[in-house]
């Protein structure tokens, strides 16, 4: 993918699909930027070891992105970069009249809200040496929903609207602004979820995935984080440098629909 010499930073990058693209982009050879809101040694071991498997330089930057102020420091603090890929979020189910308040701001703040900042922060940057590439990570449900997550559609419906406006506002200055829409992927988190709905409804392994969590997605698979990282590595290549406030759907089919 030709990314030597650029730097990458991630959001939400320790685990699931944010590290999956933080691979990903280090396998194109791009340096690594790691975050989230813990600043454990595992943390840090984790940077060191990508590091060591892809041979480029990385490192882990702990920030609270539900904090307008963290959100913005962690790229002054990462020295800028020329990729900025926003995928911390969060996930919380209830119903709207039930929703806590507290939930609604924390998901908006992290889902959406620090994508602003990260973006408004990395942009001055990126057009000071006139290449720049910025990845949102939106759902499926940025596109569609769900009853029972209110905010965490609404969040990933704004980071698309986000992603286009950035793509407008940076057209013609070597900055592209794309989000990504993956459906059902297979993360520890998910993989954690699958006991617990056996158990609910007296299914095997098996049928939770067919008929519950793959019910809307009609290849019948999960999608990888390899695949989605995949996606991100391809946003930011040469090959990509026309496509802007867009998204790409990494859905099975659901969306589709």
């Amino acid at each position: 993918m030709g990314l030597q010499g650029k730097t990458a930073l991630v959001t939400g990058s320790t685990s699931g699909i944010g590290l999956g693209i933080a691979r990903e982009l280090a396998r194109a050879g791009a340096d690594l930027v790691l975050n989230s809101f813990t600043d454990s040694a595992e943390d840090h071991a984790l940077a060191d070891q990508l590091a060591a498997e892809f041979g480029i330089r990385a490192r882990y930057i702990r920030a609270d992105m539900s904090k307008a102020e963290e959100a913005r420091a962690l790229v002054g603090l990462a020295g800028g970069c020329d990729i900025l890929v926003n995928n911390a979020g969060i996930q919380y189910v209830a119903p709207i009249d039930e929703f806590p308040t507290e939930r609604w701001d924390s998901i908006i703040a992290i889902n959406l809200t620090s994508a602003f900042h990260t973006t408004a922060a990395a942009l001055p940057g990126m057009r000071a040496k006139g290449w720049g590439r910025v990845v949102n990570i939106s759902s499926a449900h940025g596109l569609t929903a769900s009853p029972f997550k209110s905010a965490y559609v609404a969040a990933k419906h704004g980071i698309i609207g986000l992603s286009k406006t950035t793509a407008l506002e940076v057209a013609g200055q070597g900055i592209t602004c794309n989000a990504i829409c993956p459906g059902y992927v297979l993360t520890p988190i998910v993989e954690k979820q699958i006991p617990d709905q056996m158990k609910v409804h007296d299914m095997s392994r098996d049928e939770v995935i067919r008929k519950v969590m793959l019910a809307r997605q009609p290849s019948g698979d999960f999608a990888t984080v390899e695949q989605v990282g995949g996606t991100a590595a391809f946003l930011c290549s040469a090959a990509a440098d026309q496509i802007t406030g867009t998204v790409i759907s990494v859905d099975g089919g659901w969306t589709a629909l």
